[in-house]
């Protein structure tokens, strides 16, 4: 089995109300439903008061590096409704964001993505919500 990863209570119940949700609705979104589902069932879940500042919560703006490439990107997690690439926000339901979300700055994550596979480094957390407070 793999490695747990760490999401809060809240963000837990409400990524689960959008999987049902989702599922309700049918649509072309399975695989990525079954993905994050996947993730939420391996996940162990923290009052947000506990999570710790270097673990991906939802509406964190996280900087990742391609290992293959080198290049480093900045995205925000964010809900389907939203999303908006063009300012970096983008949905949980994309393989990027499922993939990184509960992982550690520092953890490499395996992204299937339409061109192949990504392995992709948590580099830094700019902001968690969590936390903002205490980010410098």
């Amino acid at each position: 089995m793999a490695e747990s990863i760490t999401v809060t209570n809240e963000d837990r119940q409400r990524l689960g109300t959008l999987l049902r949700s989702l599922q309700d609705q049918g649509g072309g979104f399975k695989s990525h439903l079954e993905f994050l589902g996947a993730e939420l069932e391996r996940s162990r879940a923290v009052e947000s008061t506990e999570v710790s500042p270097d673990v991906v919560t939802m509406d964190s703006t996280v900087q990742l590096r391609d290992l293959a490439t080198g290049e480093a990107e900045t995205y925000t997690l964010v809900y389907p409704n939203d999303a908006d690439i063009s300012q970096n926000r983008i949905s949980i339901l994309a393989p990027v964001a499922t993939a990184i979300l509960g992982n550690r700055v520092g953890d490499i994550v395996t992204v299937s993505v339409p061109s192949g596979e990504r392995s992709i480094r948590v580099e830094r957390i700019l902001f968690q919500p969590e936390h903002a407070d205490e980010l410098v």
